[in-house]
């Protein structure tokens, strides 16, 4: 019985260093994968814009041409919304998607290359801005990502102590009428009054008395 218990336990001190090592191989190799994905799906950590994002002044794009790396360059969209590119010079590109540009320079770069192949992606998005103002820590433009609600917007100006937040509302131009919409921030936070978290829209003012 002794001999037994003894070999038992020579046995699992054999085996166990072994099956915690694959186990934790595992474990790290799941995370590694996970990173990838989200590297992937978001760039340095940033929120990649759709495939309906309509580039816009002051956005970076960059632009691959395959097997043309004199042709490949990151580069900012002018504020008259033209890029500058070899052989193209100025082209639009504020108002397309970022498809809809690789198309056309697909088309322009066939008067020089055989077979062009062109992708544009958003670097940065610059165009896309909201405002805050009055009783808050980051007042002015700041950067609208996509499908960000008012209450993320609140979160990235940040609320001073001396902030009202039972009078909060966003100001809106549509089609030069203004809008003032409402904003219950205590019942926001406590998941109540969601129809009032509304989508935060490019030049909508968030006004915090």
């Amino acid at each position: 019985m002794k001999v037994n218990l003894t070999f038992a336990m020579l046995l699992l001190a054999w085996i166990w260093p072994w099956h915690h090592s694959k186990s934790n191989n595992d474990t790290a190799g799941g995370a590694n994968n996970d990173a990838t994905v989200t590297q992937s799906s978001d760039t340095n950590g940033q929120h990649m814009p759709g495939p309906s994002y309509l580039i816009g002044p002051e956005d970076t794009l960059h632009v691959s041409v395959w097997k043309e790396p004199e042709l490949t360059a990151t580069l900012p969209v002018r504020s008259d919304g033209k890029i500058s590119l070899p052989l193209l010079n100025d082209v639009q590109a504020a108002g397309l998607t970022p498809m809809q540009l690789a198309a056309s320079l697909q088309v322009k770069l066939k008067k020089y290359l055989d077979d062009p192949r062109v992708a544009v992606v958003v670097a940065q998005m610059n165009s896309q801005k909201f405002f805050a103002t009055g009783e808050v820590q980051h007042s002015g433009a700041l950067p609208l990502l996509p499908n960000m609600t008012v209450l993320q917007g609140l979160s990235s100006a940040g609320l001073t102590q001396f902030a009202n937040t039972k009078k909060i509302y966003v100001l809106r131009s549509t089609n030069g009428v203004q809008q003032k919409l409402a904003v219950d921030y205590k019942h926001l936070i406590k998941g109540q009054a969601i129809s009032q978290n509304i989508a935060l829209k490019p030049g909508d003012t968030i006004v915090v008395p």
